[in-house]
């Protein structure tokens, strides 16, 4: 039987088409090599089964965030890290979901607007722009930057791979995964 190790959520946050979920695509493979359990909770996927009642006015993502935080939980308290690629852009959303989760990581994916604009595959933020999408982060709603994450990564000078591989290390390095 091997050792129980206490799981721990990490939490990537940024602007839409930032890198979050590709960057966390990347990390579950590399965690899982070191043995770790993981499941990767990606704010689409989850919104499609878990938030499918939910629309994107504030209220709505909140909740969202808090259905994200509960499970994450679940799945921390058990052994696994939960890797949560979700938008989340409320601090205070954050904060709760830091609070309910306890063992907590919070992972800023820095790619400014413009970039983001550029990697777009769905065209949201065009769609936003135009009018036919309200309450799109970063364009009619804010998004609110973490003031202290334990980790910043930027996505725009590092592949995502090489995101993935510096998160590691300042995993390593803080103590989370050592």
């Amino acid at each position: 039987m091997s050792e129980y190790r206490a799981g721990f959520c990490l939490w990537l946050t940024g602007l839409p088409s930032a890198g979050k979920t590709t960057i966390s695509k990347e990390l579950v493979p590399r965690l899982r090599a070191r043995g770790w359990p993981v499941e990767l909770l990606d704010g689409d996927e989850v919104r499609r089964g878990l938030s499918a009642d939910l629309g994107f006015d504030r209220k709505s993502r909140e909740v969202h965030a808090e259905r994200v935080a509960f499970v994450a939980r679940v799945l921390a308290r058990n052994g696994v890290i939960p890797i949560v690629a979700l938008i989340s852009p409320y601090r205070v959303s954050r904060a709760r979901a830091r609070a309910e989760i306890g063992r907590f990581v919070e992972v800023y994916v820095t790619t400014p607007i413009d970039v983001c604009q550029e990697r777009d595959v769905k065209g949201l933020y065009r769609r936003a722009r135009a009018g036919e999408i309200k309450d799109m982060t970063g364009v009619d709603d804010p998004y609110e930057p973490p003031e202290t994450p334990e980790i910043a990564v930027d996505a725009i000078h590092q592949s995502p791979g090489e995101s993935a591989e510096f998160i590691l290390r300042e995993l390593d390095r803080l103590g989370w995964t050592a």
